[in-house]
């Protein structure tokens, strides 16, 4: 594996976008970028839970809740460390917590996405 693959995916994972700006791809960087953060301040800003390790107990569904909310990179941690949590009792709880989620597992296929230009397998 190219040292550019290594960087580019960790830059990929901690700020969306910024693999795919590492690698040259300006409007796709943007685009991700927008795409991701959008999503995950929408799901914590309408009461969605961020899935943490700490409290998923063992139990299977939260702690892949968490790996999927976790793959938003910078924005998971900032948000933990800030002491973001949902608030089940809002009618949004539901929705949030997908929007949050989602925008992980999106920026997690975009590492994978930068990983492949990288590697020059796609253009």
């Amino acid at each position: 594996m190219k040292t550019r693959t290594v960087i580019a995916v960790i830059l990929a994972y901690l700020v969306p976008g910024a693999g795919h700006l590492y690698l040259g791809r300006r409007g796709r960087a943007a685009v991700f970028f927008a795409i991701v953060v959008v999503m995950f301040l929408i799901g914590i800003s309408i009461d969605g839970e961020l899935y943490t390790f700490d409290r998923a107990n063992g139990a299977l569904l939260r702690i892949l809740a968490a790996l999927g909310t976790a793959g938003a990179g910078l924005l998971y941690f900032v948000s933990f460390f800030a002491g973001v949590h949902g608030d089940i009792t809002s009618i949004t709880y539901e929705h949030g917590t997908a929007f949050a989620i989602t925008a992980g597992l999106m920026n997690l296929l975009l590492m994978l996405d930068a990983f492949d230009l990288a590697e020059e397998r796609k253009e």
